[in-house]
């Protein structure tokens, strides 16, 4: 069975029920979730050995959320007990031309004070085959860029395949900011996971002839960015996620791949029309699928064709978490999503 390590922040989770706003709510759902725990959660679901590293305290909220990891079957292991605060996040849930909102309540939450030497990364990579983090752990301060270096400079030295998800986040730092730390970085990645804001913003490279905003997409220079950021860093895959915004309620969801295995010419692929339930996560799920899939399938092809579909599938379920088996994730590709109940 592969084992797979994943680094980052596990926050508190408040969303307003339904679509209210947060004006208008006096109660909030809560759960946890974070960009490498939600991985950490697929993988677990697909029967991978899983495991998260991280920081949280120990009074009882955050074991609360090393109850919920534990609960999805990922190994909290190498999560270091800690610290006072559990980051949380609030979520109010968009609808047709009124987006979602994110609000942040993260600031000296245990994790961003992890020490550089706090984890024994040697021990950590110990007889493990993938390792994956996120732009957002980055971001959370200079103190996890030395540990994620130091991750990265392990997992590397042991032949570990290495995954990164650029995950921009304007709300955590600058563009300026995000370049200097994420484009050294790259020299470690063998997976490179965006989409066209996470690649300008992150590495400063631009799609061509595209507008999200208009859900105009131009696949030839998808496909050209996916090269340019192949040829640049030396990874071995692009895979660039293609969401067509409609609305708020309403996305197209698809993914191009570029290595040299499968996918030397422009792939896209199948196209899903999702009507939204939960959209964030999407990507995390994506990674997770993405991951899974060159694992375990036969080709490139097969896995990105399993990453949207599981990704697909996440955006229809309340809350962070993609919480499907691989034979849910198959029997979509095959179906094509018709809905139909099963019986």
């Amino acid at each position: 069975m592969k084992k797979v390590v994943t680094f980052g922040e596990i926050m508190l989770r408040l969303s307003t029920p339904g679509f209210k706003r947060f004006l208008q709510s006096d109660i909030f759902d809560a759960n946890y979730g974070g960009g490498e725990a939600n991985v950490a959660v697929s993988l677990a679901n697909y029967g991978l050995q899983s495991y998260f590293v991280s920081k949280l305290p120990r009074h009882e909220i955050g074991q609360s959320a090393v109850n919920h990891l534990r609960n999805y079957g990922v190994s909290t292991d190498y999560v270091i007990r800690g610290g006072d605060r559990v980051g949380i996040y609030f979520l109010e849930t968009g609808a047709s031309q009124r987006p979602s909102k994110v609000i942040y309540d993260r600031a000296d939450s245990a994790v961003s004070n992890l020490g550089a030497d706090e984890v024994n990364w040697e021990e950590v990579f110990e007889g493990k085959d993938w390792f994956h983090w996120t732009g957002i752990t980055p971001a959370l301060g200079s103190n996890l860029v030395e540990s994620l270096k130091k991750a990265c400079k392990v997992a590397k030295s042991r032949g570990i395949t290495i995954s990164c998800d650029l995950n921009f986040r304007k709300k955590l730092w600058t563009t300026e900011e995000a370049q200097g730390v994420m484009v050294p970085l790259m020299q470690y990645v063998d997976v490179c996971i965006a989409n066209e804001e996470d690649a300008e913003k992150s590495l400063g490279f631009k799609a061509e002839g595209t507008d999200i905003e208009s859900a105009e997409l131009n696949e030839e220079g998808y496909f050209k960015l996916g090269k340019q950021l192949k040829d640049k860093f030396g990874f071995s895959s692009v895979a660039i996620t293609l969401r067509e915004s409609f609305s708020a309620s309403r996305n197209g969801w698809s993914a191009m791949l570029v290595d040299d295995k499968n996918c030397k010419e422009p792939y896209r692929t199948t196209v899903y029309d999702i009507t939204l339930v939960d959209r964030v996560g999407g990507g995390d799920s994506f990674a997770g699928g993405l991951i899974y899939g060159l694992l375990e399938k036969s080709s490139t092809k097969e896995a990105i064709e399993f990453a949207v579909a599981a990704s697909c599938i996440k955006q229809t379920i309340p809350g962070d978490a993609n919480l499907v088996s691989v034979d849910e994730v198959e029997k979509l590709i095959k179906s094509g999503g018709s809905g139909r109940v099963e019986r």
